[in-house]
């Protein structure tokens, strides 16, 4: 029975053993966020025996996710990212410390690992109007100024596109 009410798409993480914990973590972060529930896989499964893999889905921010726990398959990488926009710097501050607890990992130019493996970018919802500036000048200014940072500063990003 198909149900309307769920989103159509959406994200999908496998972790090895701990997508509950990782469900958990993030949803005491963000706002209108909450673990839904856990499905436990009541058959024999490539990944193990009836109950051994289970299904986690939860909310973040509002927006749905899923995770599975099925043991090892494949590490998380840089080529995919949760991006989430931040209205002020500490909005951005919060959350980058949040996803840090734990054993997570800076990156570079507002990137970090956290402690699931899982890559963020913490960004200011303004950075992306700004390099997309119709004044080459600025555009390149700003963009200069980020890839010299680890965490953002929106007021040091907001200097280099003004000046």
């Amino acid at each position: 029975m198909a149900r309307t009410d769920r989103a159509k798409i959406f994200t999908f993480l496998w972790y090895a053993n701990e997508a509950e914990q990782a469900a958990t973590f993030y949803a005491s972060i963000f706002p209108n966020s909450r673990v839904e529930r856990v499905t436990p896989l009541r058959s024999e499964s490539p990944s193990g025996p009836p109950g051994s893999v289970k299904v986690v889905d939860f909310t973040l921010l509002g927006q749905r996710f899923q995770a599975m726990s099925a043991g090892a398959h494949h590490e998380f990488n840089d080529a995919i990212s949760i991006v989430v926009l931040c209205d002020d710097q500490a909005e951005l501050d919060r959350y980058w410390s949040k996803l840090l607890e734990g054993g997570g990992e800076e990156q570079a130019c507002g990137w970090l690992k956290d402690r699931f493996g899982v890559r963020w970018q913490i960004v200011p919802a303004v950075l992306d109007e700004m390099m997309r500036d119709a004044d080459p000048a600025r555009s390149k200014r700003v963009t200069d100024a980020m890839l010299q940072m680890v965490k953002l500063d929106i007021a040091a990003l907001e200097r280099a596109y003004r000046s």
